[in-house]
């Protein structure tokens, strides 16, 4: 009979199982979100935006499994839910996790994404008060169940929550019943509008108060795809959300398309007699979420959940729906070829739906370059240059040279009161992130001959490897994500999606998705 094991070999083994639950939830997409992917290309005409939208991710996905390196840049803030068996020592298991957080993120496998909200410094560890957020509840069972959710800040971002009633746009009235219900979860899908890099995923809750809403919100997520909703009339509403949302034309990224919504899973919870809440939680494409089932006498890991589809369908056509090949993005020959210093004539010719693929130099800039630039000179001359909304995964090699690996866009929308700005005083060409910009920036454009660029959200590995070195970096007290890199590039590919004659897809879309949502008005749940 095999002795126990000392409490530090224990601990040892502990913290390579929730090690390896970190690296794989970061670099390897379930296997139900693979599906989903899937069956989103194929309903999609693969010469559309969106259709070259999802062969890029499909491509990354590929990427960032072969590589075992961040599938999206952002890593988002690590939830932990977590079982344990009865007096399982929980400020042991806490401690090791904070350990396997702080290996991961030195090792490039998470990026640096706490930030101390008074001061603005980044931890560099991502340890700090709130990170991680974990999760702990106790159960009748001898095994240490570890489930772990990355949710990236674009789409936390577009999380929204209901008080009931409510007057909501083009859908009139939302009432405390299950039709009101219905109104809010198709109005926080409109919301979006592709900056969360949709195509996604929603979980909701209903009822609860305002915290407990949005962590019931939360956990939704951490549901299969594919199951069933046991209340009947839950199972019923998730289902008319699938089919109503992907009738808005939203699309992937916001470009329009026939795939707007990737799942949708609805909770319920007790209410106040005053409160009536809905609480909806967005996720992105890079739906990344796993777990591990432990042994809590050895530390090693017995099982992996969401590695595998629901067990009604066979292994042939599991491996049809997850595998995802080496297949590279494939070029028309039209793209237009773009390297800075660009003239203002070049630009003013680009039209909206242009791609381009721009060689030479990038230079990031994200919130805290954005502000610094407000009222400071640039570190480098950007005239006819490309700012970059992207915050990447950086480590050192060796010999002490930085190394890029993740780097896809950040949400553009945040630049939206300084871009204009910034775009008049340094004689930028273009600017380039995801998810588009308002009013402001384009007649910011308009004026100053300049293009909004729009990457592919979520490409952390497709642009990573179009990225030939890092040729300086400044800013660098501002931390890793929020640094302003000076990246040489080739082949970089992106969707002029606002033009500097005044015309915006994003603002186009926005007004058919409206136009849309206004035919869904009538009462369907009574």
């Amino acid at each position: 009979m095999n002795s126990p094991l000392s409490k530090s070999a224990l601990l040892d083994n502990l913290f390579e199982s929730i090690y390896e639950l970190i690296v794989q939830t970061s670099t390897n997409l379930p296997a139900d979100v693979r599906a989903a992917i899937k069956q989103a290309r194929a309903a999609e005409d693969a010469a559309t935006r969106s259709g070259i939208a999802l062969s890029t991710i499909a491509q990354n996905i590929y990427l960032a499994d072969e590589q075992v390196l961040p599938i999206c840049q952002d890593t988002g803030m690590p939830t932990f839910k977590i079982k344990t068996p009865i007096a399982f020592n929980q400020i042991e298991l806490r401690s090791v996790i904070e350990k396997a957080i702080e290996k991961a993120t030195q090792e490039g496998k998470l990026r640096t994404n706490s930030v101390d909200s008074l001061t603005g410094k980044n931890s560099g560890n991502n340890l700090g008060p709130g990170t991680p957020v974990i999760y702990f509840e106790q159960w009748e069972k001898d095994d240490l169940e570890v489930k772990l959710l990355l949710k990236g800040g674009g789409c936390e971002n577009k999380n929204i929550q209901y008080s009931l009633p409510s007057e909501l746009e083009v859908l009139g009235k939302a009432g405390r019943d299950l039709d009101g219900v219905r109104k809010c979860i198709l109005h926080a899908v409109y919301q979006a509008q592709g900056h969360g890099c949709g195509a996604g995923f929603i979980g909701v809750s209903i009822g609860g108060d305002r915290s407990s809403g949005y962590a019931h919100a939360k956990e939704q997520l951490f549901r299969t795809i594919y199951d069933k909703n046991p209340i009947p009339e839950l199972a019923q509403l998730e289902d008319y959300i699938m089919e109503k949302s992907n009738t808005l034309g939203i699309g992937t990224m916001g470009f329009g398309g026939e795939v707007t919504l990737l799942g949708c899973k609805i909770g319920v919870q007790n209410r106040l007699p005053a409160s009536f809440f809905v609480s909806v939680s967005y996720n992105c494409w890079a739906y990344r979420r796993l777990g591990v089932t432990t042994n809590p006498q050895s530390g090693k890991i017995q099982k992996w959940h969401y590695k595998d589809l629901s067990e009604n369908i066979s292994a042939d056509e599991q491996t049809k729906l997850t595998e995802f090949k080496n297949d590279p993005v494939k070029l028309t020959g039209r793209e237009i070829r773009l390297r800075a210093p660009i003239s203002e004539e070049q630009i003013r010719s680009l039209k909206v739906g242009d791609v381009v693929l721009i060689d030479g130099m990038l230079y990031t800039g994200r919130d805290a370059i954005h502000k610094h630039l407000t009222s400071n000179d640039s570190p480098v001359d950007l005239k006819g240059q490309i700012i970059y909304h992207c915050g990447p995964v950086v480590t050192k090699d060796a010999e002490g040279n930085w190394q890029i690996k993740a780097a896809g866009p950040t949400t553009s929308s945040r630049e939206e009161p300084y871009q204009a700005d910034i775009i008049k005083k340094f004689g930028l060409r273009a600017v380039m992130g995801k998810g588009g910009m308002g009013a402001k920036t384009l007649a910011g454009l308009k004026e100053s001959g300049a293009v909004y660029l729009n990457a592919i959200g979520g490409a952390a590995q497709y642009y990573s490897a179009c990225i030939k070195g890092v040729r300086g970096v400044d800013l660098l007290e501002f931390g890793i994500p929020e640094a302003m890199w000076h990246l040489e590039v080739e082949g970089f590919a992106a969707i002029v999606t606002m033009d500097a004659n005044g015309n915006s897809l994003h603002a186009d879309v926005d007004k058919s998705s409206l136009d849309k949502l206004s035919e869904l008005k009538e009462p369907v749940f009574v």
